[in-house]
């Protein structure tokens, strides 16, 4: 078993320093998120592994390049379509109690990808419930007329239904949190991490 390996394994098996899994973010308790410190120099190793082209088959690396993270900071939508980016945003907005908006918006991605019309449905309801509905607890911030209108699509639903309340959402995301991040403690101990700079 390689360095990487033992450390990783003792990193996971310890109490003492809780880490957060990259792999199940949504497993993170809001207690862990409070003693979990950006500047943990095992924030990378909680990443899904991945096969390295530039090493031998043994060894893996954890997380992104250093060329991907720098991407993220290009837009949002470089962001959005990395695993790790999404990953490292979500963890981002759940520190600030507004993970809604990224739950809401993955959500959306996932429904224009059903093809099924009664999935559709029942999902489009699942949504419309846990986002929308003024009883929601992870309400999103949509505004009437896009309410009013995503409400009357959920009659007979598409794949497109939700692209207008999916749009506001990016753009809140992009005009806040998504600056945040860039520049957040996170993001740049993210960076370092990357390159190599432990």
């Amino acid at each position: 078993m390689d360095r990487l390996a033992k450390t990783r394994n003792s990193a996971l098996s310890s109490s003492k320093n809780p880490l957060i899994d990259f792999s199940k973010p949504d497993t993170t308790t809001e207690h862990e998120m409070k003693k979990t410190k950006w500047t943990s120099k095992m924030l990378f190793k909680t990443f899904p592994t991945r096969e390295s082209q530039k090493t031998t088959p043994q060894r893996k690396s954890y997380g992104p390049t250093t060329e991907e993270v720098s991407q993220w900071a290009q837009s949002l939508d470089n962001l959005l379509s990395s695993k790790y980016g999404t990953i490292a945003l979500r963890l981002f907005m759940k520190s600030e109690h507004c993970e809604e908006n990224i739950e809401f918006w993955l959500a959306c991605e996932e429904f224009r990808k059903t093809r099924s019309r009664s999935k559709l449905r029942s999902r489009a309801k699942t949504i419309y419930k846990e986002f929308v509905d003024a009883e929601s607890p992870k309400q999103i911030n949509l505004d009437f007329n896009t309410k009013e209108s995503l409400h009357q699509s959920l009659l007979i639903p598409t794949q497109s239904s939700f692209k207008a309340a999916q749009n506001r959402v990016y753009f809140l995301m992009e005009h806040n949190s998504y600056s945040r991040f860039l520049d957040s403690q996170l993001y740049h101990q993210l960076c370092t991490i990357a390159a190599g700079e432990q």
